[in-house]
Order: structure tokens, then sequence, then C-alpha cells
């Protein structure tokens, strides 16, 4: 793949992952069946996403002085991302626990570390020189993230916010996003409580949808919805201004990270020169890939992976992106 350089600037966590038969309820304590430490963190593993991909990708970040940090700069670098502006600071690197039940679903804790060091003075704006996509999300100061966001604006980049985890960004930053990527929950609360429509649901639906994101500013935006798949909003394309991308269904094992698989793909596929639609075809089948093995990073499709999945189709067995 060759394409525009993709800046993704944001978090870096070591995921300590504990694996079980069901997630515990409120007060409960379970038994586990296995436990790792792998490398995450959203803005890293999109990083890896992209750069497995063969998107040319520089990460900005933060780690702590400690061996996460090590872990975490020699993952990322191994998939080929320019971590030279990822620093080392004094304090630990940001943690994620996760529990992952044998469906393969997970719930997920963040404690920030590093991560909340990330500051607006950080996104200096001739690291976003020559830049094609900007990949941000929620794990690291908002301040940043429109920082990040206006550079990436300033260096007319597509500017891809993955609304995740999910916090109020206000109309500034909205209008400087040129992609929003949310989930079904994510966009209702955007849209103040505005349910999404089913995947199944008349266009008309979801046009009135896209017409409450347009009045935040927002022309393009990608939904996905579980194991439904995924719903593109295009303004700008007056043929096709809402395009269903039907699920790529495997046998999950582990969805942690799917999703940031999804957001890494889609921004290698932007980059590389494809409609928002044709990205998001190609990154619902690079994250069912990722959901057929454990872990985060580690379990990222290579390019050739996910090209000959497309070629050869993939099994109907159910899994969420």
């Amino acid at each position: 793949m060759t394409g525009s350089r993709i800046v993704v600037a944001g978090s870096l966590n070591a995921d300590l992952t504990i694996y079980c038969e069901r997630l515990p309820r409120p007060g409960e304590t379970l038994h586990g069946s296995g436990f790792a430490v792998n490398p995450g963190g959203k803005s890293a593993n999109q990083a890896v996403a992209a750069g497995r991909l063969g998107g040319r990708v520089t990460l900005i970040g933060a780690v702590g002085r400690d061996a996460n940090g090590d872990m975490l700069v020699a993952s990322t670098a191994g998939a080929g991302v320019d971590v030279s502006h990822v620093r080392r600071v004094d304090g630990p690197t940001g943690v994620a626990v996760i529990s992952v039940e044998d469906s393969g679903e997970n719930s997920i804790i963040i404690s920030a570390g590093a991560n909340g060091t990330l500051s607006p003075e950080a996104m200096d704006p001739a690291l976003f020189d020559g830049a094609g996509v900007v990949c941000l999300c929620l794990e690291v100061p908002l301040e940043t993230v429109r920082a990040a966001a206006q550079a990436g604006h300033d260096a007319g980049a597509t500017v891809l916010l993955n609304l995740s985890p999910y916090a109020p960004v206000g109309d500034g930053l909205a209008r400087l996003t040129d992609v929003l990527l949310v989930n079904a929950h994510e966009a209702s609360q955007f849209l103040d409580g505005l349910a999404m429509p089913a995947a199944d649901a008349p266009v008309s639906d979801w046009l009135a949808a896209a017409g409450q994101f347009g009045g935040r500013g927002l022309d393009k935006v990608l939904v996905t919805l579980g194991a439904a798949g995924s719903v593109v909003l295009d303004a700008a394309n007056a043929a096709e201004p809402v395009v269903c991308i039907a699920p790529t269904r495997v046998d999950a094992v582990d969805t942690t990270g799917a999703g940031d698989a999804f957001t890494g793909a889609v921004a290698a596929r932007l980059a590389a020169g494809d409609a928002l639609a044709d990205a998001a075809r190609y990154a619902s089948v690079a994250a069912a890939l990722a959901a057929t093995k454990k872990g985060t990073q580690a379990a990222y499709p290579s390019a050739e992976e996910v090209s000959a999945a497309v070629a050869a189709g993939t099994p109907d067995d159910g899994t969420e992106n």
C-alpha cells in the first residue's frame, strides 16, 4: 500500500487482560482462565493497525520510564510506525484493565498515566506537514485533541476523530473533524440522545440522522453497528449519501481492540486515496480478522491477510466490529 502520511496523536496503554468464562456481576469474584500483559491504547492500536496494513504512520504520544513504556515503544515501532515523537516522562505508563469472557466480549477500565501529560504544546504544527490523515481519539486531554485537530486541519489533512471513550467535544472540535467515527451509542450521546436507526432501516431514517450530524458541522460520519455492520453517511456523495456496509463474519475469540483495528484500517485506506465507503468495507474485514486472535496489536492483520480474506470470502459465523 502506498499513500500519504498518517499522523496518530494520542494514547499508549499497557493492557492487563484476564480471561474468564463470563464477566463478573457487581460485587462478584470469579476465577479467571488466563492473564496477559499486552501493548495497547487506542492511538497506539490504531497506529499499529494502519502500519501493518502498509500505511506510513507517525505516532505522537507519551509513556513512562518503565517496562510497560519499553514494551509499547517496541511493539509500535515493530509495525513500522515512526515513534520518534513518543516522549518518555516520569511516572507510570497508562494502563487498561480488561476482562474478556469466552464469547469474546470485554469490559475495560483505563488509567491515563503518562497519557495525561500529553499537552497541546506537543502538537507541533511541523509534525503535521505533509500528512494526509490525522487520526484522533479521546484517551488524552481534550485540549490536546483539539490542538492536534487544528494542526491537522491547517495542514490540509483529513481529520479522522474516533469519539471514544465518549466525552462531549463541543462544536469547535466537531467542525475541525472531516470524518467522525462512532458506534451507535456514541452517536446517540453526541446527538443528545437521538437513537440511531437499525442497520436495515429505510434510507430516509439514516438521511434524517445525517441531517442531525450535518447540523453539528459533520458531513462525513461512519457509524459502526457491531454485528450488524456499519453505515457510511456522506453528504458529499450525492449518488449514495447513505451506504450500508455488511458485517464481516468470523468466529470471534477476543474483540478487544477490534474497533481500533477498524479505525486504523479506515485511516490507512483514506490515506491511500479510497472513498469513505470503500475504506469502511476494507476495515470491516481487518477488524473481523483481528477478533479471531487473543490480544490487540499482535492480532492485527497484515495487508496480505486482508487481501486474502477479501479474495476468499469469509465464513458466516458472526462477530462484531
